[in-house]
């Protein structure tokens, strides 16, 4: 593309934006109350199930809807309410400064290492630390190192346990051997471990107390019962989380970028590595509302603060621009997309 082209990409990106901008209203704000209602009644009927349901197909229900309600909770609702899709709203409770969500890693933390190390400098080697994470080698650009032997058993481990590595991903503990940054790096640990063990303590020692004491599940083979049906809806969480999130930028197709990649960027040449360095899951309404949207990750970044369920509507219009300026559209079906990022790993 010429300069002229990339500048006039950048035109007319912007112009999505403002349509979109400008048709915000009761709607949107519905539909978002009505998700956080929907999610909450989920996870209190996933809670009931294991607290009175004394058959086995009971624990089984209430470990599958408790995963689902923490699935959504993650994707379609905390996801995109810290990235400030809602905050036009002025609702102090849906506000990316007063969120807080169902994971061990603070939000706070979150909302730095994704909403700008993440969406500023999208698959920059060195820059965003979701290229790989701190302990994947996800591309030819990074030195080798024979750590990376491991690359498919620490991905595994990554993915059982994604809440724990989104949220020690802030940390940065190595600064607490450096005496400038050691107070910073302190804190940053102190609102994790609180965080991280309030998390802990609701999943497995307050709910599964409440099941012990209730009538269908008394003692404790009813809390025990609760700490493993707890323990699995959040490792399905994780490895759907996981999932969606490692489709979006490690599929063929999704290139990386070296810092130099970046000097004097514009803001069309920033669009640009936002579309280039990412990839889309085919995916209907449905899937769409479990993956948070983020089946759209190609529109994601260009929008990453306009609610999520209007990327359905604008994709069609970005993908037209992929054709007019002859830029691929990379987009696959999620089990497809899942495994080339599985072998790009190894």
């Amino acid at each position: 593309l010429t300069d002229a082209d990339i500048e006039n990409l950048a035109v007319e990106l912007d112009a999505i934006r403002r349509d979109v901008e400008d048709s915000l209203g009761e709607r949107d704000a519905r539909y978002i109350r009505r998700t956080i209602a929907a999610q909450r009644g989920l996870e209190v009927a996933g809670r009931l199930l294991l607290a009175f349901g004394s058959r086995r197909t009971a624990r089984w229900a209430g470990t599958a809807v408790l995963a689902l309600a923490k699935i959504i909770e993650n994707m379609e609702i905390s996801h995109n309410v810290l990235h400030g899709q809602w905050d036009w709203m002025n609702d102090p409770e849906i506000h990316s400064a007063t969120w807080e969500w169902d994971m061990v890693g603070a939000a706070k933390h979150w909302r730095i290492t994704h909403n700008v190390a993440h969406h500023d400098y999208t698959n920059v080697l060195g820059m965003d630390d979701d290229v790989g994470y701190g302990v994947l080698r996800v591309t030819r650009d990074e030195p080798w190192r024979p750590a990376n032997v491991l690359n498919l058993p620490i991905n595994t481990v990554l993915a059982l346990g994604f809440e724990w590595g989104i949220g020690m991903q802030h940390l940065e503990t190595r600064k607490i051997l450096k005496p400038e940054t050691r107070a910073a790096t302190i804190v940053r640990l102190r609102e994790f471990t609180t965080k991280a063990a309030r998390q802990l303590a609701k999943d497995y020692l307050v709910f599964p107390a409440l099941t012990a004491l209730s009538p269908g599940q008394w003692g404790r083979a009813g809390f025990v019962a609760t700490v493993k049906a707890n323990l699995a809806a959040n490792v399905i969480r994780n490895l759907w989380a996981n999932a969606v999130i490692f489709c979006g930028h490690f599929p063929d197709g999704a290139e990386k970028f070296t810092a130099g990649d970046m000097a004097g960027e514009s803001r069309g040449q920033w669009y640009l590595r936002q579309m280039l360095g990412s990839a889309n899951i085919n995916a209907g309404p449905a899937l769409g509302f479990l993956t948070g949207n983020l089946s759209y990750q190609i529109e994601h970044p260009l929008y990453p603060d306009l609610p999520s369920y209007r990327l359905a509507e604008i994709s069609p219009r970005v993908r037209a621009l992929c054709d007019k300026y002859d830029l691929p559209y990379t987009t696959g079906p999620l089990l497809v997309q899942y495994g080339k990022a599985w072998r790009t790993i190894a």
